[in-house]
C-alpha cells in the first residue's frame, strides 16, 4: 500500500506524503476496516489529483457505513448473549451449588 522512494544507496525514503498515507492507513487499520477495503480506496484517499475521487469517496464511504453497520449488529449479539449468561449466572448463584 505504501512505495517509499529510494536513495542512490539504497535506503529507503520516505516523503512526507508517504508517511501521511501510512498514518491513513494505520488508523483506518485500528478502526477495524478489512484490508481489501483500504487498498480499494487507498488511492482516492490520499490522492487529491483524479477527477473521480468524489465517486470512489462516496463508494468508500458507504463501504465504511456498512461495515459500521455489520459491527454494530455482531455487538448487538454480543451484548444479548453477554445478558444471557448475567442472567444465568444470577439465578445461579441464588439457588446456590
Amino acid at each position: 500500500m505504501i512505495v517509499p522512494g529510494r536513495f542512490s544507496n539504497g535506503f529507503r525514503d520516505y516523503c512526507q506524503s508517504t508517511v501521511d498515507r501510512v498514518l491513513v492507513i494505520r488508523s483506518l487499520l485500528e478502526s477495524g476496516l478489512p484490508v481489501r477495503l483500504i487498498k480499494e480506496a487507498l488511492p482516492s484517499i490520499t490522492d487529491e489529483s483524479d477527477g473521480g475521487t468524489d465517486v470512489v469517496h462516496a463508494e468508500f464511504l458507504r463501504e465504511v457505513q456498512s461495515h459500521r453497520d455489520r459491527l454494530a449488529a455482531r455487538i448487538a449479539v454480543l451484548n444479548d448473549q453477554r445478558a444471557a449468561l448475567d442472567a444465568y449466572l444470577q439465578e445461579a448463584r441464588r439457588t446456590g451449588p
